[in-house]
């Protein structure tokens, strides 16, 4: 049998790869930003991060200004689609919908998205080993190379804070992606909603590794510089938002409403 010739290596450009979409009409954006913020709501529900009417994720309105899509008060994620989001002012005024607004709650978000107006989303729901870690008013050690991507790209805010300390939550959280609210758990945000979804995934498992560590033994922090040079490689929202894809794609559901 003759020699089979090498292989040669198929052009990059012909590679396919998905990156985050590009809409210039505000219209197109906000159906996909709401099409995205339907599909991560029910994608939480599956995990277990939601517990009775606790738990919102919210987009900013692509044209409106202090405007933001976000889950009704007193429904589940599943089955949660783009038909039942609700548009509601930075004051906690619903200006589309059918529903009621956790008032108190939706206004963490709105101060997080007036203090940060580069971000898109806010994500602040519940969840067991964020929790757990809140109530040991610790961040996440660089024990992992996931935990690196938070590593110094989050902050701890070491006072119990209620939803009525809305402002001082927003300040709170500064430049970084993700803040540990002391006794309540994770909050995280993105410039697009898949990221934002993405980093309090993340934050979660992150957590979850680091508990389970300290109960069997004395976790071995990364240096410094190994960190730093990790973070720098997947902590981007661009990283965020590529790891989100298989998530979304393998726990999601097709919804007939895009509107």
């Amino acid at each position: 049998m003759p020699d089979q010739p090498v292989p040669v290596p198929v052009p990059v450009e012909r590679l396919g790869f998905e990156m985050p979409p590009a809409h210039a009409d505000p219209a197109d954006e906000r159906a996909h930003r709401k099409e995205r913020l339907a599909g991560a709501l029910r994608l939480l529900g599956r995990l277990g991060y939601e517990d009775g009417v606790s738990g919102h994720v919210s987009a900013r309105d692509p044209e409106f200004e202090d405007c933001y899509w976000v889950n009704p008060f007193g429904r589940a994620f599943a089955g949660l689609t783009p038909r039942d989001l609700l548009l509601v002012d930075g004051d906690g005024r619903v200006l589309q919908g059918d529903r009621r607004v956790n008032e108190l709650a939706f206004a963490v978000h709105a101060a997080v998205h007036r203090e940060r107006p580069g971000v898109v989303a806010v994500v602040r729901t519940q969840a067991p080993y964020g929790r757990a870690l809140a109530s040991l008013g610790e961040l996440l050690a660089p024990i992992s190379q996931e935990a690196c991507a938070f590593y110094e790209d989050h902050a701890l805010l070491d006072e119990f804070a209620g939803a009525e300390d809305a402002s001082r939550i927003g300040r709170a959280l500064g430049p970084y992606k993700a803040l540990i609210l002391r006794n309540r758990g994770l909050l995280t945000v993105g410039d697009s909603v898949d990221a934002a979804v993405w980093w309090f995934i993340a934050a979660e498992r992150a957590a979850q590794v680091q508990l389970i560590a300290r109960a069997a033994g004395k976790p071995v922090p990364i240096d410094h510089h190994s960190a730093v040079a990790t973070r720098e490689r997947f902590g981007s929202d661009l990283a965020a938002w590529v790891n989100y894809q298989p998530l979304r794609q393998n726990g999601d559901t097709p919804v007939a409403s895009t509107s």
